[in-house]
């Protein structure tokens, strides 16, 4: 058995690294939670702010 088993933290490293390779996400959503993640920040209510600020951002223009 020569696989190394990967931590948790490891494990969603590389999803929030391939995220943003998968065609037909919003590229926002994507840097928004990406962010958040990388920040330490990734919970329900920063993620619900986050997306509420994008769509009045949008909204907007």
């Amino acid at each position: 058995m020569s696989e190394e088993i990967k931590s948790g933290k490891e494990i969603l490293d590389d999803f929030f690294d391939e995220i943003t390779k998968l065609p037909d996400v919003d590229k926002n959503v994507v840097n928004i939670i990406t962010d958040l993640y990388k920040e330490r920040k990734l919970s329900e209510k920063n993620i619900s702010n986050a997306l509420l600020e994008l769509r009045e951002k949008i909204d907007n223009e």
